[in-house]
This record gives C-alpha cells, sequence and structure tokens, in this order.
C-alpha cells in the first residue's frame, strides 16, 4: 500500500524529479517516458503507481483504515493514493503521524467472479504496463455488478468508472465490451513513448471481461 509511486528518473540524482525535490521539474515529461502514465497525470509528474495488490483492492472496494492523533478514520482504497497535481511528492491523503491499522474487504455480490492480468516486459520483478483487475456478476444473462480497474496507466490504481457504467444492465457481447473499455480509454492522454499502453490497456481489459462473461 505505501510503495512510492515513482519511475527511474525519481532514482536518478542527476534528473529533475518534483517527487523528489519539489518544485525541481519532472524530467520524464520529456524525456524517456515508455513506462509512464497515460490517465491522471499531470505536468508535474507522469510515473504510475507500481502495485499489483492495490488494483486488485480498488476492484473489490476495499476500505483503509488509518489510526493518528485525531482518533481513527477510514478512506476506500480507490482515494487512497493520489494523483500527481501540483504536489506529486505527496503519493497518498495519510495524515502527519497516522498509521495504516488495516484493510477491510467487503464481500463481493453472490456469483461474482474475478480476474487480474498484468502485462510486463519480463517475468520477474518488473512493474506492470498495464494490468486489469475486474468482477462482474450476472443475472439473467445482464451485467448487475461490474467493477474494473487498471494498474500501470495512472498515478494511483484507475477504478474505471465509465466502463463499469457502459457495461450495466447489458448482455455482454464482443461489441458491447469492447464499446466499454473505450468509455474509459478514450480519455487517456499519451505521452510521446506510451500510445501503445492505450490499445494494451484496451486488448488486456477487453479479454478479461470478455473471459469473466462467458463464466459468471
Amino acid at each position: 500500500l505505501l510503495q512510492r509511486t515513482r519511475c527511474a528518473y525519481f532514482q536518478d540524482l542527476a534528473k529533475a524529479c518534483n517527487k523528489r525535490v519539489p518544485g525541481s521539474g519532472c524530467a520524464a515529461v520529456d524525456g524517456v517516458n515508455h513506462d509512464h502514465a497515460v490517465l491522471g497525470h499531470s505536468p508535474h509528474c507522469v510515473a504510475t503507481n507500481p502495485s499489483d495488490l492495490c488494483v486488485a483492492l480498488a476492484a473489490v472496494d476495499a476500505v483503509v483504515e488509518l489510526a493518528g492523533p485525531g482518533g481513527g478514520r477510514t478512506v476506500p482504497v480507490t482515494e487512497f493514493h493520489r494523483l500527481p497535481g501540483d504536489h506529486p511528492e505527496l503519493d497518498t491523503v495519510i495524515r502527519p503521524g497516522e498509521l495504516i491499522t488495516g484493510v477491510l474487504l467487503p464481500p463481493l455480490p453472490r456469483g461474482a467472479v474475478s480476474h487480474y492480468r498484468k502485462v510486463r516486459e519480463r517475468a520477474s520483478y518488473a512493474f506492470a504496463l498495464a494490468s486489469v483487475a475486474a468482477v462482474l456478476q450476472l443475472e439473467g444473462g445482464e451485467i448487475r455488478h461490474a467493477a474494473v480497474a487498471f494498474g500501470g496507466l495512472a498515478h494511483r490504481p484507475w477504478r474505471a468508472r465509465r466502463t463499469e457504467t457502459a457495461l450495466l444492465g447489458t448482455r455482454p457481447s464482443q461489441e458491447s465490451v469492447a464499446r466499454a473499455v473505450e468509455a474509459e480509454l478514450a480519455e487517456a492522454v499519451p505521452l510521446r513513448d506510451n500510445a501503445y499502453k492505450v490499445s494494451l490497456a484496451r486488448d488486456l481489459a477487453t479479454q478479461v471481461l470478455g473471459s469473466l462473461s462467458t463464466t459468471a
């Protein structure tokens, strides 16, 4: 949950990085940005969240429990990590002095099926170029519950709300699933080197949702 959202420029002390030194600039914006964000980024940071676990947690509506000097509170995991905005040095909404004390996993709808799939450049110890976590529940051949989250595309796990809305109440087909996925990815703003991520995520999500719709 608390991995830094980062890229290679964060680790290169010779390069500008607003996450490492706020106000210094982002070398990745005009540099090599093959691995970087296509959703939710800002001119101040284009890094992607590296977590696999948090993408799955986002798709199942997990809730993070926090405790600190002001008492306890809960935050949906979809809101726990921040988008970069003007302050990419702030990864999460944790306040000074707070600790994570638990993660709550609500039960999935009865009969729901789920899957997580990740694409990376090598077999081990590699961050996702794109990943998808999805949950589907069908009743009478129609989608009654849909949850989709992308990894590797944004500064935080990206919950695909437009895709979910487009899927609800439909009888899934290759065409309807593809349209629903495109409803989310139409908002992508690729950088110079990473437009391939949009089509990669589109294909990955379409495959995962298509597979789930035949087993739900």
